[in-house]
């Protein structure tokens, strides 16, 4: 994590949302949490392509129960960004101040969310988790965080498994696909591929490229595919959007801004896929998928059999394609993101193959 300092802010300030680091300042966070601030610390930590997330460590003016630091997080600093992603700042203000609490998913403490300018304008404050580490996508993990990530993620889905609540619900990025919706994705999905070509080229090799394309012909189908089973969905379910605690072995969730309602399994898929190296997910994820379908049936979702399960697992892989391909193509490029993509295709696109989703997928469809 960057922890270089933006700087310290005094006095000055305002009760709008800030838009700018420097506009968190000692007034603005002060009349957030109710509490006299005679100066605030602000340092970026990470490295986001679509929001802007600080350390934020305020010098009280007295006693205070409230805890030494936090995190901040604003839109994209990149204005082009910051619009075509507002979507997603909706989304996130959605989860934390409607839906969180009625999930069983590990979610840092929010001390205060806030949304204006049709969601350009979103501020998010809660609780610092240090010493947790964030998940690191390119060295990826091991059995273990890839355990403690897959229970965390039976809390998200369990609890409101094929609630008909989701399929109308608003605050989303992406809504249950119908026809329309997922012809438009389809439609999307090859222009994400042609942009992710150009700017990637040779960097991913030819069968890997192969896999790409095949999955973003086959999106329109995927998206209807087992229409009967369905949750909320992270989304971009993957390393870097947990945070570890290795003191007390346990994993909190964040990054709530591509949520979707659709076949569960597909985020399971996508973490897997994409944040394990090929030789460890091979050995592992039968157990795992395992683990994830005993959590879930835990909350008393009916039925759900371990072939079943297995075989939605198999066509989720196609999650892969689509969330990398649309991250590259529709947001901020940075050295370390391009690694980070180029990383997530490799492994997904080999998971694609070992599953054989694309013909499973073809041929469902």
């Amino acid at each position: 994590m960057n922890t270089s300092a933006v700087g310290t802010s005094e006095g000055a300030g305002s009760n709008s949302l800030p838009s700018t680091p420097s506009e968190i300042t000692a007034e603005w966070l002060g009349s957030v949490l109710g509490e006299r601030i005679s100066s605030v610390r602000v340092d970026p930590v990470g490295t986001g392509q679509t929001g802007a997330t600080y350390r934020v460590t305020p010098v009280y003016a007295g006693p205070t129960r409230l805890p030494p630091s936090f995190v901040a997080k604003l839109p994209s600093q990149h204005a082009e960004v910051r619009e075509r992603v507002a979507l997603g700042y909706r989304a996130e203000h959605a989860f934390y101040t409607r839906v969180a609490h009625t999930l069983d998913v590990p979610v840092p403490q929010v001390f205060h969310c806030d949304i204006a300018g049709d969601g350009a304008e979103f501020v998010l404050v809660v609780s610092d988790l240090t010493p947790a580490v964030q998940g690191d996508q390119v060295r990826g993990c091991g059995q273990e965080q890839a355990r403690l990530a897959v229970e965390a993620l039976a809390g998200l889905h369990g609890p409101r498994w094929c609630d008909p609540a989701w399929v109308g619900f608003d605050g989303i990025a992406m809504p249950k696909a119908d026809a329309d919706f997922a012809r438009g994705m389809g439609e999307l999905a090859r222009i994400a591929w042609e942009r992710t070509l150009s700017g990637l080229g040779t960097r991913i090799d030819r069968d890997d490229r192969a896999v790409l394309a095949a999955s973003a012909d086959l999106v329109e189908g995927w998206l209807g595919l087992d229409d009967e089973r369905f949750c909320l969905l992270h989304g971009d379910y993957r390393l870097d959007n947990l945070l570890f605690d290795p003191a007390k072995a346990v994993v909190t969730v964040v990054d709530w801004q591509t949520l979707t309602v659709g076949l569960p399994a597909r985020d399971l898929a996508y973490f897997l896929g994409t944040s394990m190296e090929s030789d460890a997910r091979e050995r592992s994820e039968v157990q795992l998928v395992e683990t994830y379908r005993r959590r879930v049936l835990g909350y008393g979702i009916g039925e759900y059999s371990a072939e079943r399960c297995w075989t939605d697992y198999r066509i989720g892989m196609l999650q892969i394609p689509l969330i990398t391909t649309f991250g590259y193509a529709f947001t901020a490029a940075t050295d370390r993101g391009d690694d980070m993509m180029l990383t997530m295709i490799r492994r997904g696109c080999h998971a694609i193959r070992h599953l054989g989703t694309i013909d499973l997928v073809a041929g469902l469809i």
